[in-house]
């Protein structure tokens, strides 16, 4: 296992397992600790006056430092206090199993950390994000809640055969973007090609509604009221522009509701609008809300052609408890009712998410049909009928049958046995010599063994995935795309050894450092870096060398000059230290 585990992390499935990556804490280099302490400082700095209580609260609860770019390891301790943990992923994962993950009370952390020159967004997710994001309001019992509810329900949301080929898209994109030196040309072409895949994504996927009604809560949602809101969502709480952006007027507050899951976003640009919802707890009314459209709760003929459209492995749940598992094919359809239903290849049948003893896919190898339905000039639902009536329509052990649905599917063969379920109820018909026709075409033949007939008047849920986890082999998700990482030339190396000597010289681990002599290195080979520059301020201030502040302040002054677009940066640097911020 390439991560330490917890109680917690223990009753993750396999599948998610394959996601996980080591941290490897010793990669972050200074430069990556001074971007993490500067963001945190002046992201507590700002966010004490506008995000939700729980914040500050929930970055002491989740033992994030301002300092110290947080160790899962330690992170882990903490959290399980709370029934959460974390683990280290490579950037975006698929949307299914990133909310699978919190379904399991799992926070899913990409342990990267954004360039020094992206140091106010990036893309890409990072360390940044997910951790000082999403961590610190976790601590609220009540948003703890939605996020596992929002992960329970959100996994099983069925996805479109395009949803994927977006996420690889995004994926690519943010990675790429976040790179250093990547041409503009190749960030314009991922660009287009995400624009063009929006364009002709068809109606929406649940999958796609529930991801804008994760993004607009979790990722950017507002709470309190319209015209004094309050931040709770990650993306907000871990981008230092977006954050005071979204305060302005230019930034449109709408109370949230379910039209939420029909507003779009875009992952690369500021948001034009926000929703505000007036607690936690509205979340979820909203969530159960969005639930109650979803196939999962609704089932029926509309549900099985999503299945069937997406092409990727779900299950179909029969009015008996019966759970069908696998690619679904096609279905056979009369007066707007699925009348019959085919999957191909490894199939599974389960009941109440346990695979049936005998049903798995060695016995299913080659995809599973059923009718759905009752019979034909009988009112009686097969599922409803007590033995004596079962008895009396001849659906009985040894008999041979002819079974007629309604729909115009045919049954023909001999009864081996009925599969019951604990209440006694039957669920399974096994038939030998079987034959099964819909008018005049074939769908079973005698020599393709035994048939397994599902016994279940409708469908009455539909959702993204197999009932039973252990049913099929899950770990199959393969990378297209990694991270980049900076190249390490022997001039950032040198850069990086001035952050560590400034560093150790805070923590007081060597006082023996020559700050100005740091400060002339700086001048003389990195002219263009402004963050050192400022933690030497800091800690020229700190200790009242006041003419070496000044000389650090008309060296950053001039950079300012030299490069406008740093401008803000460096005045919120030193804003900061001139207010003697303390942490």
């Amino acid at each position: 296992m390439s991560f330490k585990s917890n109680y917690i992390l223990d009753k993750l499935p396999k599948h998610l397992k394959q996601y996980i990556k080591p941290q490897n804490y010793e990669d972050y280099s200074p430069i990556d600790q001074a971007v993490w302490r500067y963001v945190m400082r002046k992201n507590v700095d700002y966010l004490s006056k506008v995000a939700h209580k729980s914040y500050l609260e929930g970055l002491n609860k989740t033992g994030i430092s301002i300092d110290y770019i947080p160790n899962m390891y330690g992170m882990n301790r903490i959290l399980k206090e709370i029934g959460w943990a974390a683990v280290a992923v490579d950037g975006f994962i698929p949307p299914s199993a990133f909310m699978e993950f919190q379904a399991y009370n799992v926070l899913v952390i990409a342990s990267d950390i954004r360039q020094l020159e992206h140091i106010e967004y990036t893309p890409a997710p990072d360390i940044i994000h997910e951790g000082a994001g999403h961590a610190p309001i976790i601590a609220n019992p009540e948003y703890a809640e939605y996020l596992r509810r929002f992960g329970e329900i959100g996994s099983k949301a069925i996805s479109s055969a395009k949803d994927y080929e977006l996420y690889e898209a995004v994926r690519h994109l943010s990675i790429i973007k976040e790179a250093e030196g990547t041409p503009q040309k190749d960030i314009d072409k991922a660009q287009k090609k995400i624009e063009d895949l929006q364009l002709n994504m068809g109606e929406p996927s649940e999958m796609a509604l529930i991801r804008n009604l994760h993004w607009w809560t979790v990722e950017y949602g507002l709470i309190g009221t319209v015209d004094q809101p309050r931040i709770y969502g990650a993306g907000l709480l871990s981008s230092i522009g977006e954050s005071a952006w979204c305060m302005t007027n230019k930034v449109k507050k709408i109370p949230y509701s379910i039209e939420a899951a029909h507003t779009s976003f875009d992952i690369t640009q500021p948001q034009p609008q926000l929703f505000v919802t007036p607690d936690f707890t509205y979340l979820n009314q909203v969530l159960e809300e969005f639930a109650n459209t979803m196939s999962l709760r609704r089932g029926g003929l509309s549900g099985l052609k999503k299945l069937i459209n997406s092409k990727e492995m779900g299950t179909v749940e029969l009015s008996t408890g019966l759970q069908i598992s696998g690619h679904f094919e096609s279905a056979i359809a009369h007066e707007g009712k699925p009348v019959y239903l085919q999957t191909k290849g490894n199939t599974a049948l389960a009941y109440r998410e346990k695979e049936l003893i005998g049903h798995g896919i060695k016995q299913h190898p080659n995809g599973f049909g059923s009718p759905i339905g009752k019979l034909k000039g009988i009112n009686l639902a097969i599922e409803d009928m007590s033995p004596r009536d079962l008895k009396a329509y001849n659906i009985y052990e040894g008999e041979v049958v002819e079974l007629e649905f309604i729909g115009d599917i045919k049954v023909t063969g001999k009864i081996i046995t009925g599969t019951r379920n604990l209440k006694g109820e039957i669920i399974l018909i096994s038939l030998t010599n079987c034959t099964v026709t819909h008018k005049e075409k074939v769908l079973f033949r005698p020599d393709w063994g035994l048939y397994h007939m599902a016994v279940g008047e409708n469908i009455v849920s539909v959702f993204n995935g197999p009932a039973d986890l252990q049913s099929f082999d899950l770990v199959t998700h393969k990378v297209t795309d990694t991270t980049i990482k900076s190249v390490q030339t022997a001039k950032r190396k040198q850069l990086e050894q001035l952050y560590q000597q400034v560093r150790e010289f805070r923590e007081g681990k060597n006082v023996t450092i020559s700050r100005n002599k740091v400060f002339q290195e700086i001048k003389a080979n990195h002219p263009e870096d402004w963050l050192l520059a400022v933690e030497l301020y800091e800690l020229a201030k700190n200790n009242d060398d006041i003419s070496f502040a000044k000389e650090l302040k008309a060296h950053l002054e001039a950079l300012k000059l030299q490069k406008p677009q740093l401008g803000h940066l460096i005045d919120d640097g030193l804003g900061l230290v001139d207010k003697n911020l303390v942490i």
